[in-house]
C-alpha cells in the first residue's frame, strides 16, 4: 500500500470516517484517499463530497446521534471529523469497557490535532491516530501516560510480536501504575523475540532487566513483567500478590 507508513498488519481493522459538517466531509475525503480501506459515514446533504471516492459510504438522513451505536457495533475505529465534547456526550451512552469498546479519534476542524479520545492502548487508537497524523499531516495528541513518559505499556508490551498478557486486570492496572511513577519494576525475559522495546529513547533507569526469574530480588522491585513460557503456579500468583504481570510469546517465537 502507497502511504507513508505500513498498515499491513491492519488490514482486517474496520476503520470508519464521519462527518457531520461540509468542511469535515471534505476533511474525511481527502483522507479516504491515503485510506483506501476505510469506510466513510456522512450526512447526506453532504454526500457530494464522496464524489469520485472508491471507500464504503454510508448516508445518514436523521437525527445523528442515532448512528452512533450501529458504528460502535460495526467498526474497530471510528475517526470523527466532530468537536471533542460532541463526540464526548454522544459516544457516552454507549460506552462499556476498553476490552470491547472501539478505538475513538477526534480530528479538529483545522485537521492539526489528532487525539485519540477512547481505547488508546487496547483498542489500538494511539496507534492509529499517529499514522493518521503522519498522513494529513498533523500532531497526534496522546494522553497516556506510558506514551507521554515514553515506558512500558503494561496491557499491550509485545502485542506487534504476537504476546499474549497473563494476569488479573488488577494485577494490570497495580503493575501499570508502579511502571508510569518510575517505581522500579523488573522485566524478565526467558522467552520471545528480545526486539521488544522500539522506541528512540532507552528504556527508563526504573525498569531493570533479567534473563532469569530466580535472579530478581522481589524485595528491591514493586513489580515484575515476566516474559516467559514457563508454568506459573497459584502459589507464585499469591506470593506476588499485585506485582505480578505474564506475557506468553508464540512457541516458536522463544529465544
Amino acid at each position: 500500500m502507497n502511504t507513508p507508513f505500513d498498515v499491513a498488519d491492519d488490514e482486517g481493522t474496520r476503520v470508519v470516517l464521519v462527518a457531520i459538517t461540509r468542511h469535515g466531509a471534505q476533511q474525511a475525503a481527502a483522507l479516504a484517499r491515503l485510506l483506501p480501506q476505510t469506510s466513510l459515514c456522512v450526512a447526506a446533504k453532504f454526500a457530494d463530497a464522496m464524489a469520485g471516492l472508491d471507500n464504503p459510504v454510508q448516508i445518514y438522513t436523521g437525527a445523528f446521534k442515532d448512528e452512533i451505536g450501529a458504528l460502535f457495533g460495526a467498526h474497530d475505529q471510528i475517526v470523527f471529523f466532530v468537536s471533542l465534547g460532541a463526540v464526548v456526550r454522544l459516544i457516552a451512552p454507549h460506552l462499556r469497557s476498553k476490552d470491547e469498546d472501539p478505538g475513538v479519534i477526534v480530528i479538529d476542524d483545522a485537521g492539526q490535532f489528532v487525539i485519540p479520545v477512547l481505547s488508546g492502548h487496547v483498542g489500538g487508537a494511539n496507534a492509529w491516530a499517529e499514522r493518521i497524523a503522519a498522513l494529513l499531516p498533523a500532531t497526534a495528541v496522546l494522553t497516556t501516560a506510558s506514551d507521554v513518559g515514553k515506558t512500558i505499556p503494561v496491557d499491550i508490551l509485545g502485542r506487534e510480536l504476537g504476546w499474549k498478557v497473563e494476569a488479573p486486570k488488577l494485577n494490570i492496572t497495580r503493575v501499570s501504575a508502579h511502571v508510569v511513577n518510575g517505581d522500579p519494576v523488573a522485566v524478565v525475559q526467558e522467552a520471545g523475540s528480545p526486539n521488544w522495546w522500539t522506541r528512540p529513547t532507552p528504556l527508563p533507569a526504573s525498569i531493570q532487566r533479567f534473563d532469569r526469574f530466580d535472579d530478581v530480588d522481589l524485595d528491591r522491585f514493586k513489580a515484575v513483567l515476566w516474559i516467559t513460557h514457563a508454568k506459573v503456579d497459584e502459589a507464585r500468583w499469591q506470593s506476588l500478590s499485585e506485582r505480578l504481570v505474564v506475557y506468553r510469546p508464540p512457541q516458536e517465537a522463544s529465544a
